[in-house]
């Protein structure tokens, strides 16, 4: 800060530095937009903004995250317009103290309006009903009662949830989850039945081993030789659990990639009600399987009428949110953590980019 002193009356004055930074802060206003641009837009790490910068680097985390949370964060208009969340568990650090989970919840409304990708709304500690369950009781009237579809993964918890706090929302359980069952379905045939013929666990030469990738691919992608190795595994009666197992997954999959919405819905129904009764008493994964999607019907049906309302954009942001972590070597404090995925993820580009349209 200049300061200038008179030489013939000896007065003292200061140069008004206010329009250039904060009282009392440590960072201008054109650095800290240039902090806040460069790990919202560029997705730097705060080590290499406090480098920029010329700061140490809890400088720099301080006032990055301060200046997010005011500008961004706390902005009470983030949370208007949503019609359609999806919400998940994350693993937030491997450590075993504390809490590892926390609960995402996501926006999906601009996936299935087509107007853009998801954002992340909000994390919450915990990976259980009573964190979501939470987190909607916190919200105003308003946005609950905007609130029309909630993607979910097959926790019975985060369903508890939503029909409790905003029982007017339907609830979807995604395909990605759903196929997954049945894709844990097959590999636990496959484990048993390769463990019932030869008394050990899958060798690199065993068939039912070497074909573990391939059982998990489309019909409709396989490849001639991929089509080959399974004829020539089923070919053998004693994989016959195998294959019907695997029958099952290719249904599913064959009714959600359906061309035709309705048709895929028929079919999936028709899964369902065939794996409700009649499935042989060994086939125990397909009993299990088909007393989950009996109990969860409603919700695995919903997908078919809502498109667009996949969980998958909450499995991708998971992804970015796995790479966050990684860049910053881990983070040790959740507050930090939760601010910097909402900065990462929270769908803030534009609003930096294009203030006058915020």
């Amino acid at each position: 800060m200049r300061r200038y002193r008179c030489a013939d009356c000896g007065h003292v004055w200061r140069q008004d530095t206010s329009a250039a930074a904060e009282p009392r802060a440590k960072l201008s206003r054109t650095g800290l937009r240039w902090a806040l641009e460069g790990i919202v837009v560029a997705h730097l790490t705060v080590a290499r903004v406090a480098e920029g910068l010329g700061v140490a680097w809890d400088t720099a985390n301080n006032a990055v995250l301060a200046e997010g949370k005011r500008l961004l964060i706390n902005d009470p208009t983030r949370f208007e317009g949503v019609k359609v969340i999806g919400v998940d568990e994350h693993l937030w650090r491997h450590t075993k103290r504390g809490d590892k989970y926390v609960t995402v919840i996501i926006d999906l409304t601009p996936v299935r309006d087509g107007a853009g990708p998801a954002r992340l709304l909000d994390m919450v500690e915990g990976g259980s009903k009573a964190a979501f369950k939470t987190w909607l009781a916190d919200r105003d009237d308003a946005f609950r009662d905007a609130v029309e579809v909630v993607a979910m993964d097959g926790f019975t918890g985060f369903k508890t949830a939503a029909a409790e706090e905003i029982p007017d929302a339907v609830t979807v359980m995604d395909p990605f989850h759903v196929v997954r069952l049945a894709g844990d379905a097959l590999d636990r045939c496959r484990r048993r039945v390769q463990l019932a013929i030869h008394g050990h666990r899958g060798f690199r030469n065993d068939p039912l081993y070497k074909s573990r990738r391939t059982l998990h691919t489309g019909a409709d992608l396989l490849t001639d030789k991929q089509s080959d190795r399974l004829r020539a595994l089923f070919v053998d009666d004693a994989h016959v659990e195998v294959e019907a197992t695997w029958g099952v997954y290719q249904r599913m999959i064959a009714a959600y990639r359906h061309e035709n919405r309705q048709r895929g819905r028929e079919l999936m129904e028709k899964l369902i009600t065939d794996l409700s009764a009649g499935v042989p008493k060994v086939l125990t994964e397909l009993t299990t399987l088909g007393r989950t999607l009996k109990k969860r019907a409603a919700d695995v049906l919903a997908y078919f009428e809502r498109p667009g309302t996949s969980n998958r954009p909450t499995e991708a942001l998971n992804g970015r949110l796995e790479h966050l972590r990684g860049s910053a070597l881990g983070f040790r404090n959740l507050t930090n953590y939760i601010a910097r995925s909402l900065l990462e993820t929270g769908g803030f580009r534009p609003q930096l980019l294009h203030p006058r349209l915020g």
